[in-house]
């Protein structure tokens, strides 16, 4: 298990762009910055949801236009407006570039508290999704005060069920969910906490 997130105030971009929002908090791993989204991330986040293989799995299945990627980032917005916590943009600290979207998610009728996580297509194999997912995870423990958290993963999708079972997450059930069958993956608190216990002190 990685070490646990830093958490600290918004700041300004590496880049230079307009700072995220003051109410959203930001997490640091050791090579993740998780920090609101800005207009100026549109065109990496558009870059990224365009790859058809990325999103595969991700929604509807299919990529995104730019269009689509815009109003994908208000969705991301409202989220944490209505719940008070969201997905994150991920920014690699080393290069301040926007490498994807991990959080927490949970829109209405879902079947709970979801972390998720969607990598660019070229930072697969990096285990920058587990890094940052595990992050999310503590947070949602710790600070939203979850008792269970689940990822919502389409069969077929053998790398984030790799990611899932990383962070501590076990099938709990199948179901249909938006017009997919989907698996259940889960873990709670007891669980989450013996595994930070046997993991140690964080470095």
């Amino acid at each position: 298990m990685s070490s646990a997130p830093r958490a600290s105030a918004p700041s300004r971009s590496s880049k230079g762009g307009p700072p995220a929002r003051r109410d959203r908090p930001e997490l640091e791993t050791p090579r993740l910055r998780l920090r609101g989204f800005r207009a100026d991330d549109l065109d990496a986040y558009a870059r990224i949801t365009a790859d058809p293989e990325t999103m595969r799995y991700i929604g509807r299945g299919r990529p995104q236009d730019r269009d689509e990627a815009w109003r994908s980032l208000g969705y991301l917005e409202a989220h944490w407006e209505i719940r008070g916590y969201g997905l994150w943009a991920a920014e690699e600290k080393a290069t301040g570039a926007l490498v994807g979207r991990i959080g927490l998610h949970r829109p209405d009728g879902w079947p709970g508290l979801e972390v998720g996580w969607l990598v660019a297509r070229e930072r697969w194999g990096e285990g920058l999704a587990t890094e940052g997912a595990s992050a999310a995870l503590d947070f949602a423990f710790t600070a939203v005060g979850a008792r269970r958290v689940i990822s919502v993963i389409q069969p077929g999708n053998a790398a984030s069920v790799r990611v899932a079972e990383k962070l501590g997450e076990r099938l709990a059930e199948e179901r249909w969910l938006h017009g997919h069958r989907v698996r259940v993956y889960a873990i709670g608190r007891a669980e989450w906490a013996a595994r930070r216990e046997a993991a140690g002190p964080a470095s």
